[in-house]
């Protein structure tokens, strides 16, 4: 009999939270097949089993695991069914919760609806029906919880529904509301805003991109010029490059980018280390590695810790403009949002150009004034001036065409 034990999925965790286990008790599992999907508080992880067998689950979805406990044991003894095809990952999306409702429904008893006693109390003395409050105990059972949850109706309920659904937050995304909240609440956080002419970039990108992805394989995005625009504009002004340490104000020499992205888990922000060595064929490559990483839920802990600086492009999901929140213990991050034509004046003319608002989150406790609005500054004039500023006056061989 072989016990499974929770392996630590990167320094300083000590705790994780089963999500969700895609086998059921007594399920027959292959070596390596993917069994359970755990929360820490940085990233979405998938257990995969140790050996092939009869699993007994020892934890339940939602229980809080130390590193190192027992979470299964798998009887490798027992032989493969027979005619049992080698099974596949569950593929789900929805919460745990859900997943219990969808694969075991509710059973319904006598219980079902009715209140505990102490639930009973509270609901008589809000004045609230039991019929309009759907239990969540044992069979349907309402619990006290439930009960003190309850919110007396505030007038007589239409044709449409009443339901409501409560879930466990995941434990990463506890995290990041704690991270959220200490990042509003430990930092001076100052958000500086400008707009940028994207018609260059644009005109580099109808010229050019075919041919870059038939050569590299990649598309060219807008997120080499930003990411490339971002080093330059952190060479110019590196205190933006910088952290707080206690008392003291630690300079980076290095680059290393943490790119916000979207994950079936939510947002997530892999790190492109050292930038400043790559070329826009290198961004792009880098890019699309870690997007793919996220979206397969591949991504580790090490791919998202110790970036120096944020880049958040809102703009994928339509925002016109956003104050991005920073993300500690870094002092800076760039908003990115989406392009819409607009008009501009040029030359003393109006004229319509493709412009994006651009905002930069700083913390003015490390970052002042001149430096935060010169950085912006800068960054738009890489983005305006591309050829020029990022490219050496020589496009293909930026390119690398």
């Amino acid at each position: 009999m072989l016990e499974m034990k929770v392996p630590s999925p990167g320094e300083s965790i000590t705790e994780v939270e089963i999500a969700q286990w895609l086998v059921a008790d007594g399920d027959y599992v292959e070596k390596d097949q993917a069994i359970a999907e755990i929360d820490s508080d940085k990233a979405t992880l998938e257990l995969p089993a140790e050996a092939s067998g009869v699993i007994t689950l020892k934890a339940k979805e939602g229980d809080a695991v130390a590193v190192g406990q027992v979470v299964c044991l798998i009887d490798t003894s027992a032989s493969k069914p027979e005619g049992q095809e080698t099974p596949k990952k569950v593929e789900s999306t929805s919460s745990p919760e859900k997943k219990e409702e969808t694969v075991s429904p509710t059973k319904t008893s006598y219980a079902s609806g009715t209140p505990s006693p102490a639930a009973k109390k509270i609901l008589d003395e809000k004045g609230i029906d039991q019929s309009h409050v759907q239990g969540s105990g044992r069979d349907g059972r309402i619990t006290k919880e439930d009960a003190i949850q309850a919110v007396p109706s505030m007038g007589t309920p239409g044709n449409g529904t009443r339901e409501a659904e409560r879930q466990k937050l995941s434990m990463l995304r506890r995290k990041v509301a704690e991270r959220l909240v200490a990042a509003k609440n430990e930092t001076a956080m100052l958000t500086t805003f400008n707009e940028v002419d994207m018609g260059p970039i644009f005109e580099i990108r109808k010229q050019y991109k075919d041919s870059f992805k038939e050569k590299h394989g990649v598309s060219l995005g807008f997120m080499s010029f930003f990411t490339l625009a971002v080093v330059r504009a952190l060479d110019l002004y590196p205190d933006v490059n910088s952290m707080i340490d206690g008392d003291y104000k630690v300079t980076y020499k290095y680059k290393d980018i943490s790119i916000a992205v979207s994950g079936p888990k939510g947002l997530m922000v892999p790190v492109i280390r050292n930038a400043e060595n790559l070329t826009f064929r290198g961004v792009e490559e880098e890019v699309k590695r870690l997007a793919l990483r996220a979206r397969d839920g591949q991504i580790t802990v090490d791919e998202m810790t110790g970036g120096t600086f944020t880049i958040s492009n809102g703009g994928v999901f339509g925002s016109m403009l956003s104050t991005p929140i920073i993300n500690p213990p870094q002092s800076g991050i760039l908003g990115m949002h989406n392009i819409v034509e607009r008009p501009i004046v040029k030359n003393g003319e109006i004229v319509i150009a493709p412009v994006m608002y651009v905002a930069l989150s700083y913390d003015h406790r490390i970052i002042d004034g001149r430096e935060s609005v010169g950085f912006l500054v800068a960054v738009k004039e890489a983005l305006e001036s591309p050829e020029e500023l990022l490219m050496n006056n020589n496009v293909k061989k930026a390119l690398e065409l």
